[in-house]
């Protein structure tokens, strides 16, 4: 006899209680999910980690740099005034040099080596052994250069000293690393564009390594798609990818289709080009067989940390973590008080709560929560932005327009700073669903989506240029977003420094703008 699926609950007209109601309620997220779950397909987490979550721990193997600047540094410092046995401000440049340079050599072996990368299938054995090679090649040129100078046993101790400090650190990010492959935190997310056989063979080779997540399959034929390949859901066209609510976890869009097809390759790949995620295209070397799929798959599901040979993106936005750490906790501090007495000025100017919330766009189209000083009255908030501000518009209160002129409610967004949901300088983050019009502001201009490869800022390139607060025209969203996408090709920490040191003569003398 075959076993019947328990069938799904039907609406009752009959009155319910409280809790047969939370009864029901949490029976139908159950089979939700149940449901959920039969198309997740092989790949997919249960639960999906942002973009921006894994690249701030890509991210790490600038801090581990860091760290180890930082002990070796001190060993160095120590070794120096033990084999001196005076004060270092005293010492001469000749005798600090052996040191200076043992230190620098070791640094420069550790990032040469590729020490900071963590690969996948390296065992800490391996990783220990790279290391002490390096720190041992460094202290041997720092006790030949030391000899003359009589002291080459101290770069012996120092040698010892940094061998060991930078052991256990290596040990310690080796160790953290694993924790977060075995957890997923690093795993890619892929998507795949085509329902094709090149991305059944695709997903059956990603499947036998099983070190990178196929989130699913996208067809721009839908009509002609399976429903799944190869066990992988087929969720819908390349409209729906767009705007599908896994984007903002989505790593990479692999496009599947025949390369041989010119004319289709062409139009998705036009279509794709609005997404802030990077897509690629698997080709096969008739030559080489299956190797140039297999290095290709690779490639996406090593994921090492970010990589310090070169000034790529990710060092770029190491940089800019960095700035916004060490400049948003100083402005911070120095705006607590101001942000205090507004804070009670806004309570006592109209009734309801001093700050108010709204869901934004973020990095790689991510929905973050930012924050504000409550501009409007409570009855009025707009939280989906539907109704941009006008000149007098009604629902601002007065000391609203004094904040929003002066910018001052935006404040309270330092807190978003510290928490990596935004930066000091970026494109400004539009409200979900923000409307020109009657037409959402997202699908006016091609090229929206171009603006949030990069995290949100309080201020940035467009805000100084003219292009601030609303947008009424169609001619606005694509000015802001020129200027957005000009400000993500050019960015670089002496374009941050200059837009913050720009921001509040330009904001302050605008008397243009309507916020």
């Amino acid at each position: 006899m075959t076993a019947l699926a328990p069938a799904d609950p039907k609406p009752d007209a009959r009155p319910r209680s409280a809790a047969g109601l939370e009864t029901l309620a949490r029976h139908a997220e159950a089979l939700a999910a149940q449901r959920a779950g039969e198309r997740r397909g092989p790949f997919r987490p249960a639960r999906l980690t942002s973009a921006r979550d894994r690249q701030t721990l890509r991210l790490s193997s600038h801090y581990f740099r860091l760290y180890d600047w930082m002990g070796l540094a001190a060993v160095t410092l120590i070794g120096a005034h033990l084999a001196l046995n005076r004060d270092l401000m005293g010492a001469a440049v000749a005798e600090l040099l052996p040191f200076l340079l043992a230190a620098g050599l070791a640094l420069a072996l550790l990032r040469t080596l590729g020490l900071y990368a963590f690969r996948a299938h390296e065992g800490l054995p391996e990783h220990l052994m790279k290391t002490t090679g390096a720190m041992a090649l460094a202290g041997l040129a720092g006790i030949a250069l030391a000899a003359p100078f009589g002291f080459a046993g101290s770069l012996g101790g120092w040698t010892a000293a940094a061998l060991l400090v930078t052991a256990g650190l290596h040990a310690l990010w080796w160790s953290q690393v694993r924790s977060w492959r075995r957890s997923g935190a690093l795993t890619p997310n892929i998507v795949i564009v085509g329902a094709t056989r090149r991305a059944q063979t695709l997903i059956e080779a990603a499947l036998a390594r099983r070190d990178l997540n196929v989130l699913g399959v996208f067809d721009d034929r839908l009509s002609r798609a399976p429903r799944d390949v190869a066990g992988v859901p087929v969720l819908g066209n390349v409209e729906d990818l767009l705007g599908h609510r896994m984007m903002p976890a989505v790593d990479h869009i692999v496009l599947a289709v025949d390369p041989g097809a010119r004319s289709r390759t062409r139009q998705i790949y036009e279509r794709l080009s609005s997404a802030p995620q990077a897509v690629s295209m698997v080709v096969d070397d008739p030559a080489r067989g299956g190797a140039g799929q297999a290095e290709a798959l690779r490639r996406l599901a090593e994921a090492p940390l970010a990589r310090l040979e070169q000034m790529n993106e990710e060092r770029r936005a190491f940089a800019k973590r960095l700035q916004d750490l060490l400049l948003g906790a100083l402005i911070l501090i120095a705006a607590l008080p101001v942000m205090a007495v507004t804070a009670v000025l806004v309570k006592l100017d109209s009734p309801g709560p001093a700050f108010f919330r709204q869901r934004r766009h973020g990095f790689n189209n991510e929905e973050i929560v930012v924050w504000k000083f409550r501009t409007m009255r409570v009855e009025s908030a707009d939280a989906r932005a539907e109704r941009q501000v006008t000149a007098d518009d009604d629902r601002v209160t007065r000391l609203g327009r004094f904040l929003r002129k002066t910018s001052l409610d935006e404040l309270p967004q330092l807190l978003n700073v510290i928490s990596g949901e935004m930066s000091l300088v970026g494109p400004r983050p539009h409200a979900i669903g923000m409307k020109t019009g009657h037409e959402e502001s997202a699908r006016l201009v091609a090229d929206y989506a171009h603006r949030h490869r990069i995290k949100p800022g309080m201020t940035g390139w467009a805000a100084v240029n003219g292009s601030r607060g609303p947008l009424h025209t169609a001619a606005d969203v694509a000015r802001r977003v020129r200027l957005d996408i000009e400000y993500v090709e050019r960015q670089s920490f002496w374009l941050d420094l200059w837009i913050m040191a720009i921001t509040a003569p330009v904001l302050l003398g605008d008397r243009h703008a309507v916020r």
